[in-house]
């Protein structure tokens, strides 16, 4: 069984983010793939203080000096074989929401009782954009940036956007949009196909990965 934690790291509910995740991962689910989305609506992430807690006092089931919702999110990514990461784009990067669960995650690599734990998990990453041009590609890099600190291994969709799914929620990436309709990146098809490609990538890699451990 391949266990794949979406997370969404829009803080709207019902976004166009999370919608273009729930699109990918109906095309891996099966009797061999179960998946789990946490959206980041609601919930309330702080800072990192790095605070070095962590490294000193960090024991089992006891991730971070912090107590908010990560503790949740904690739970899941260690029991997860594969990451699918979504970020709207803000201001030509990831949402500062995701930032802070990326910096969180720190206790992942650095921890007394943890370190190392995301090692050869499988990460894959999708953005959506407004505008075409806007940023997207720069999303996606910086997903890319924290699962390489976290010694993970990248999955990519290859010659359909490179990096990972690509949307955007106005039409075309234009700007126009419907106000009736707020879930544009439907709309995009070759956006969808490219999220679909990338969560099929991610779930193909994790059982290469799955697989090799066993027989080691």
């Amino acid at each position: 069984m391949i266990n794949v934690l979406g997370i969404c790291g829009s803080p709207v509910k019902d976004s166009n983010t999370e919608v273009m995740m729930k699109e990918a991962l109906s095309a891996v689910e099966g009797e061999k793939v179960k998946t789990k989305i946490i959206t980041l609506n609601g919930k309330k992430i702080e800072d990192c203080r790095h605070c070095n807690w962590c490294m000193i006092k960090q024991s089992e089931g006891s991730y971070c000096a912090l107590k908010d919702d990560m503790d949740e999110i904690y739970a899941r990514v260690l029991d997860a074989d594969a990451l699918l990461v979504a970020s709207p784009v803000y201001i030509g990067r990831l949402s500062g929401h995701l930032a802070c669960v990326f910096d969180r995650l720190r206790c992942f690599i650095h921890g007394k009782f943890y370190g190392s734990a995301l090692k050869h998990k499988v990460g894959a990453a999708m953005a959506v954009g407004w505008l075409r041009n806007s940023g997207i590609e720069t999303t996606l890099t910086t997903i890319h940036w924290a699962f390489l600190t976290y010694q993970m291994v990248i999955a990519a969709p290859g010659i359909l956007a490179t990096f990972g799914g690509v949307g955007v929620s106005s039409l075309g990436g234009t700007g126009a949009f419907d106000p009736k309709d707020k879930h544009q990146v439907l709309k995009d098809e070759y956006g969808l196909k490219t999220a679909r490609a990338t969560a099929k990538s991610m779930v193909e890699l994790a059982k290469i990965i799955k697989a090799g451990k066993v027989r080691v």
